[in-house]
């Protein structure tokens, strides 16, 4: 993976014009109903003219092209909406890479650098495009892609059966937009014109013999395919949050470390457990977890699976911060009441805050830690375990 974020990204982008063909010449028929899928609404705009939008700040762009479906193409004007930069509307072909030719074509014939982007993927961002400019710069193509998160399986084509499980560290989820030098793209056109076809244009490019680097790409840049995803796009712009409780709790045993929010404190006592038993990080990832609708701890991280031996529960905890973010939500604030007997947690709320503010990506003033005993009740009354209770509230990750 070229991660390009360094000091000499801004001069590189500064330095270079850019062309972006926005794909949109799709039906969206796996979304259903008669309004093709990038003219749905989305927040007052329309999936196209977020697109559109996102790219129309971007430093150094000297022209667009929408590709659209041939009838749409005399309004095509209305359909995107006033932008700043020159943008032309053309009607697509068959296929995506027909598409993109068409795109190609249409482009000013002196941009070095050329952008291709999906219209069903409404929330790219600077950043993100950022980093595609800089290495396709570098690179010649570059593409944004976050890594598989679960299992891959390869199927038989004749039935559903397991072929071969496909180890998930070299399995990236490619996004868009993906960059390309002129030449490069213009080497990969020519090559699906012959008859080769191919999912995106970075596949193109790979047989035409170009490599493609990796970028980091961004678990919110998602792609809207279904009445699901469109429906969970509009909760992100809505404003309206969902709220996520979590519990966890520990028997205590001699010689174990006791961790909460990644932070030692002194104890001769620390939780059983498969990973290290940080019940404030569990609680809190359970929370976030249901209030993203994304499930619970248990089915992300089980405890008969080997890699999560002795996790940290920061570590768990970020990570269900990315799937909340999969699923279009991130972390607003976070209240956490930690119940133990001994010792106190009082003395260690701050830098336990300053943590869990760390990996949410929140102000520490965002965060809520408290601690209570259990008045010699039960289990945890008796200094025999160690239970926490958790609630997160999520909002949208608008753009």
């Amino acid at each position: 993976m070229t991660d390009v974020r360094c000091p000499m990204v801004d001069a590189i982008i500064a330095s270079v014009s850019i062309g972006v063909i926005i794909v949109a010449a799709g039906k969206g028929e796996r979304l259903g109903g008669s309004v093709p899928k990038q003219l749905l609404d989305l927040g007052g705009r329309t999936l196209l003219q977020r697109s559109v939008g996102s790219f129309d700040d971007c430093p150094g762009l000297t022209a667009m092209v929408v590709v659209l479906p041939a009838e749409l193409v005399g309004n095509g004007a209305a359909l995107v909406g006033p932008t700043k930069h020159p943008c032309r509307c053309v009607a697509g072909g068959a296929r995506r890479q027909d598409s993109v030719r068409v795109g190609l074509e249409a482009l000013p014939p002196d941009v070095p650098i050329v952008l291709v982007h999906d219209a069903a993927r409404p929330f790219a961002n600077l950043p993100l495009i950022d980093r595609v400019v800089a290495a396709t710069a570098i690179t010649g193509a570059a593409v944004p892609a976050v890594p598989a998160r679960d299992t891959v399986k390869r199927a038989r084509i004749d039935r559903l059966e397991v072929e071969t499980t496909i180890p998930r560290e070299v399995i990236w989820l490619a996004q868009t937009p993906q960059g390309f030098r002129r030449e490069v793209l213009d080497a990969a056109v020519r090559l699906g014109a012959t008859g080769v076809a191919a999912t995106d244009e970075a596949m193109l490019a790979e047989l035409a013999g170009h490599p493609v680097a990796i970028v980091p790409g961004d678990e919110g840049n998602v792609k809207i395919t279904t009445r699901d995803d469109l429906d969970t796009a509009r909760r992100r712009l809505s404003g309206v949050p969902r709220v996520g409780t979590g519990y966890d709790l520990h028997r205590l045993a001699p010689g174990r470390a006791l961790v909460l929010a990644g932070i030692r404190l002194p104890s001769e006592f620390g939780p059983l457990g498969h990973s290290d038993g940080d019940v404030v990080c569990h609680a809190l990832t359970d929370a976030i977890l249901g209030a993203a609708g994304a499930g619970d701890i248990g089915g992300h991280f089980p405890n008969t699976d080997v890699r999560w031996k002795d996790a940290a529960g920061v570590d768990l905890l970020a990570r269900a911060v990315g799937i909340a973010a999969a699923h279009g939500w991130r972390p607003s604030s976070a209240d956490v009441t930690v119940i133990l007997e001994r010792p106190k947690v009082s003395p260690h709320v701050a830098a336990i805050r300053t943590a869990l503010a760390s990996v949410l990506g929140l102000e520490v003033s965002d965060v809520s830690v408290k601690g209570k005993t259990n008045e010699g009740v039960d289990a945890v009354g008796r200094g025999e375990a160690i239970a926490a209770h958790a609630v997160a509230v999520l909002v949208g990750l608008a753009r």
